[in-house]
């Protein structure tokens, strides 16, 4: 598995339409607050060109992509985390996801009702942002209470954490996130098992109109300023111009992009911001049998990328005899690239970089 993201955002912006998109799961998308009445999961295939030219050189048997696991979550509206609304019984479906992805409203349509009766991007993602702030405030209150009489017993480790506690929950009544509150790697650590939805990373998606693409239009922009604010990723796409493009066959797909001067579906783009945000790279297997895709993040080195396909193969570890996908596609074919020297031998220090096409040694 890739990475798990949960679906965000108010009623009506788009999320199940986008999510249908991502998971051709046709989760039902309606012209009222709550449609969505249960979470829908999907798992979805990542597109990427490489393992389509990896299929074509070696023509395995089998080919496997990497993939990303999707939670649809029902609309937050204000008040959720009090219950208000379907909301609140869906948060701690996302408690444990990696990343969220936040779906703003950018289009206007009369046709379309705003649960807030106006486009407003901003006050959209204030009001997200302020219902998931008092869901994890619930959170650190309690145990701040619990760290607070331990510290002062004169426990040592509450004593050093109280002051994490007291941090977190002072921005949290200020309606600030934790991911804009700069903690270091420190106190990050100290809180980790609490989990917080304000500390996840985010990945901002403008739901835009077709006449809007390719850059957003002026809504959008104003969101893109915000997740530059606070180091979040942005990308932009069209719902509705995503689900006419799923029902096309791939030559009308290409057609229709061009026209709309774009060189790719939005689902490209939003799952390659995805991996970006989460600092997630792609190296792969290859042979006769099959070819296929493994999701690691960066800085993994040979031994734990080994253990991502089976544990034995961490534990035993030898060597990867390593080739990157650029050598491989350009030399034409892994016998070209042993001739040219162009195969590397790699030990348990080696650190694997997006693109690289490895088979790993090992003791049983």
């Amino acid at each position: 598995m890739g990475f798990k993201c949960g679906i965000v955002g108010l009623p009506n912006v788009g999320k199940s339409t986008i999510f249908n998109t991502l998971s051709n799961a046709r989760a039902e998308a309606s012209n009222y607050p709550f449609c969505t009445i249960d979470p829908n999961k999907a798992i979805v295939a990542v597109p990427d060109e490489r393992l389509r030219k990896l299929t074509d050189m070696y023509k395995p048997q089998k080919t496997t992509p990497t993939a990303i696991e999707v939670y649809d979550i029902a609309g937050l509206v204000k008040g959720a985390s009090k219950g208000e609304g379907l909301g609140n019984q869906f948060l701690t479906h996302i408690r444990e996801v990696d990343a969220i992805i936040h779906v703003v409203r950018c289009f206007e349509d009369s046709n379309i009702v705003h649960v807030a009766g106006k486009i407003d991007p901003l006050s959209d993602i204030e009001v997200i942002d302020t219902e998931l702030c008092l869901k994890d405030l619930e959170s650190v209150t309690g145990r701040h209470d619990k760290v607070n009489k331990l510290a002062r017993s004169g426990d040592k480790d509450a004593r050093e954490l109280l002051p994490v506690l007291e941090k977190v929950k002072k921005s949290l009544e200020d309606g600030k996130p934790l991911r804009r509150l700069g903690l270091d790697d420190n106190e990050k650590k100290a809180i980790r098992d609490l989990l917080f939805l304000t500390m996840k990373p985010v990945l901002y998606c403008a739901n835009v109109a077709e006449t809007d693409l390719p850059n957003g239009g002026k809504l959008a922009a104003v969101v893109k300023e915000w997740a530059q604010s606070e180091g979040s990723n942005f990308v932009v796409i069209s719902g509705k111009v995503e689900a006419e493009l799923v029902e096309l066959p791939e030559a009308e797909q290409k057609e229709f992009l061009s026209e709309l001067k774009l060189e790719e579906p939005g689902l490209n783009s939003l799952i390659r911001a995805g991996h970006e945000l989460l600092g997630l790279i792609t190296y792969f297997t290859a042979g006769e049998k099959e070819v296929r895709a493994w999701t690691v993040a960066k800085g993994t080195k040979a031994p734990q990328a080994a253990g991502v396909i089976h544990s034995d193969f961490e534990r035993g570890f030898i060597r990867a005899e390593t080739m990157s996908y650029q050598d491989l596609v350009g030399l034409g074919s892994a016998q070209a690239v042993k001739e040219k020297g162009k195969l590397r031998i790699e030990g348990k220090d080696y650190t694997v970089q997006d693109g690289d096409i490895m088979l790993f040694r090992f003791n049983v």
